[in-house]
């Protein structure tokens, strides 16, 4: 078996879709999205097509390996991006070929039930603000059964801000504490927008509503700054989303800086290093909660893993390989995101055949 054929689907302006064809008709799909540079992967992808194309498909560690350690600049958020989505795609295809989930060929499955939160938040104090923040909550509880939810904090924020600043995001805080009780969990994304000084001060206002955790509350580059938090706040800080591979976590595992690390299944090097990446946390104690903010297949991408930050497809739905299509029904609530067929449709579709000198755009 090899591979015969590479396409790049965009659906839509936050999805980016590769498909990988075999010689004997099995295809995977991957998810290549990368927030805030959607065309750049599309280069990447392309120019591993260069070395994929003709190669068997179930060589999924040599293919990583070679893919990772063979150019002079390694790592980096466009090639570790499309990387990951070809390796989904790889995985997608051993499964199909074995006739088993990927979860069974990593090992099986090690729970039965993956609990997932809902993005929801108070925005402002306003009687409308109230209202839509009330609505999504009744609607999110009704349908999704949600029993955990995460907001941020919005907007920009500088080293220091006016306690008046302060407070009115302290008050929508202890306001959704008030609407939802003890017995539901809340989490908060400061987004990596914070100085340490400035997110130790919020986190000690957020203490006596016990959140889950602070998520990214100073930028990813400075692990210092960031066990500075943990070390000063007496609830879970998590980080993760943005960091490339299990070197980019290496120091904050070995620190260990966070109680949480949030890998994202189409950034860090996808189903591959993923394990990696969770395997070395499980010798610091620190959990695991992948990451995903874009599509659908990168959502089955992280279940496979056994995920947290995800929704969880029942597994009647992927009985081989990860998807049938791009996701079908994979997001929460049930919403159809992009089948196969809405996909062969797409006016934006980019091609690689073996054999073929460039790319032919439909």
């Amino acid at each position: 078996m090899k591979i015969a054929a590479i396409e790049q689907f965009f659906p839509r302006p936050r999805m980016r879709l590769v498909k990988v064809t075999t010689d004997t008709g099995l295809v995977g799909w991957g998810e290549t999205t990368l927030e805030g540079k959607p065309r750049s992967t599309m280069a990447a992808v392309d120019e591993l097509a260069d070395y994929l194309l003709g190669k068997d498909p179930l060589r999924i560690e040599h293919h990583w390996q070679h893919v990772y350690r063979s150019a002079f600049f390694r790592g980096g958020n466009v090639l570790m991006s499309a990387l990951s989505g070809i390796d989904q795609a790889l995985w997608d295809i051993a499964g199909k070929h074995f006739g088993a989930p990927v979860y069974m060929l990593l090992g099986g499955a090690v729970r039965d039930r993956v609990r997932v939160y809902a993005h929801w938040g108070i925005g402002d104090l306003s009687d409308e603000g109230l209202a839509r923040a009330r609505e999504r909550l009744d609607y999110l509880r009704a349908k999704g059964g949600y029993t955990a939810f995460k907001s941020g904090a919005g907007g920009k924020w500088r080293a220091h801000e006016p306690p008046a600043a302060i407070d009115d995001f302290i008050r929508r805080a202890y306001l959704m504490r008030e609407w939802v009780g003890p017995e539901i969990e809340l989490a908060f994304d400061f987004h990596g927008k914070m100085t340490p000084a400035l997110a130790i001060e919020i986190c000690h206002e957020l203490q006596g509503m016990r959140p889950l955790f602070v998520e990214e509350p100073v930028p990813q580059d400075n692990v210092d700054a960031l066990k500075l938090v943990s070390d000063h706040v007496p609830f879970p800080i998590a980080t993760g989303e943005r960091l490339l591979s299990r070197w980019e976590f290496r120091q904050v595992l070995e620190k260990q800086a966070v109680a949480f690390i949030q890998p994202d299944a189409s950034h860090a090097g996808g189903i591959t290093e993923l394990k990696k990446i969770a395997n070395m946390a499980e010798v610091y104690y620190i959990h695991t909660m992948p990451h995903c903010a874009i599509g659908p297949v990168a959502l089955a991408a992280c279940s496979a893993g056994g995920c947290r930050d995800a929704q969880l497809p029942h597994a009647g739905e992927h009985r081989a390989g990860l998807a049938d299509g791009c996701g079908g029904d994979a997001l929460a609530g049930g919403k159809r995101a992009c089948g196969a067929a809405d996909l062969s449709r797409s006016r934006d579709c980019h091609k690689r055949n073996r054999g073929t000198e460039a790319a032919s755009v439909h």
